[in-house]
């Protein structure tokens, strides 16, 4: 057998690609971070459903200032009810031409900048995508209250 010899420098090499290959398998398919669940609706929350409405639903697309397709949901949420929504989100719910869901999207349509929406209160909303699958169907996803806070 022929005697091998391996430099010094040759043994570092291949213990720093074996230590970058580690690291890059731990990042890819190491443990994964566990997102919390979003909120649900509380019961409370639940009875109050029937008090606010989503009107004037539409879509419109335009083009972002990176040559993106931005897709925005434009409407108005009212508050028929007795108290005051401090916050309200909404689940867009994406679908592919057969009627599958391909994204599940949530968005604020009342609370952060907009502000609370006091009873007997109309607001419009705008909500703005740029990250829907290429398969969807191009149609008005679905809109779910997901959740509300009150003041």
């Amino acid at each position: 057998m022929p005697d091998v010899k391996i430099s010094p420098a040759g043994i570092v090499i291949g213990l720093a690609g074996i230590l970058i290959m580690g690291v890059f398998g731990w990042l890819t398919f190491g443990q994964k971070e566990q997102q919390a669940a979003p909120p649900k609706l509380t019961q409370e929350a639940r009875a109050y459903l029937g008090q606010l409405a989503l009107a004037d639903v539409h879509m419109q697309a335009s083009e972002s200032y990176v040559n993106a397709r931005l897709i925005e949901i434009l409407g108005q949420i009212s508050n028929k009810g007795n108290r005051t929504v401090k916050l309200a989100e909404v689940t867009c719910v994406f679908s592919n031409y057969s009627g599958i869901e391909i994204a599940r999207e949530r968005a604020l349509v009342v609370g952060g900048r907009s502000g609370s929406l006091a009873p007997g209160e109309t607001k419009s909303f705008r909500l703005p995508f740029d990250t829907i699958p290429e398969t969807w169907n191009q149609a008005l996803p679905t809109l779910i209250i997901a959740q509300i806070q009150f003041e």
